[in-house]
C-alpha cells in the first residue's frame, strides 16, 4: 500500500512539472490545455494505486477507494473533480469537489441525464466540451474508467468553470 502510494505520489509531481510547459505550448485553448493535463494527472494518480474495481457500492484503484484520489488533484491544480461510478447506464458521483446548489457536497449525485457525455461513457468513449454541472459551466473532460476486463465501472471526470 505504502509503494503504490509513493508511485503515484511520484507520478504526479512528474505530471505537475510538466504542466508549466504544457500550458506554454498552447495558446489558442488554453482552458482545453487544462482539462487535457488535469485528466492526465488524475489518470495516472488514480492508475498507479492499482487496477479499478467495483466493491460493493464503492469504486477502488487496487486497495483505495476513490475517494481518497481527487482532493490533491485540485489542490494543486485547480478546478473541479470527480470520479464516478457506473450504475446501469447512470454515472453516480463516489468522489467529488463539487458542491450542489444548497453548498452541501455533490457525493451521491448522478450524473445529469441530459449530459452530452452520457452516452459517449456508455459507449466507452471521452467526452471533451462544454458542460453544465448544478448551474455552472465548465470547459469538462469525462473519460470512462475501465477494470481490467475492460468493462466500463466508471468515469473520471475534470472541469474548469469558464
Amino acid at each position: 500500500m505504502y509503494r503504490n502510494s509513493l508511485i503515484a505520489w511520484l507520478l504526479s509531481v512528474c505530471f505537475m512539472a510538466l504542466i508549466p510547459r504544457v500550458g506554454a505550448a498552447q495558446t489558442a485553448k488554453p482552458d482545453t490545455s487544462r482539462v487535457t493535463t488535469s485528466m492526465a494527472v488524475l489518470q495516472s494518480t488514480a492508475g498507479a494505486l492499482g487496477t479499478p474495481k467495483v466493491q460493493g457500492k464503492d469504486l477502488y484503484f487496487g486497495n483505495t477507494k476513490a475517494a481518497d484520489v481527487v482532493g490533491a488533484l485540485v489542490d494543486k491544480l485547480g478546478g473541479a473533480a470527480s470520479i464516478l461510478l457506473k450504475n446501469g447506464d447512470q454515472y453516480v458521483r463516489v468522489a467529488t469537489t463539487l458542491k450542489k446548489e444548497d453548498g452541501s457536497s455533490a457525493v451521491g449525485t448522478a450524473l445529469d441525464a441530459n449530459s452530452p457525455a452520457l452516452a459517449k461513457l456508455n459507449n466507452g468513449a471521452p467526452y471533451y466540451g462544454e458542460a453544465t454541472v448544478f448551474g455552472e459551466t465548465y470547459n469538462a473532460g469525462y473519460e470512462p474508467i475501465k477494470d481490467a476486463s475492460g468493462a466500463v465501472v466508471g468515469a473520471y471526470f475534470v472541469g474548469f468553470p469558464k
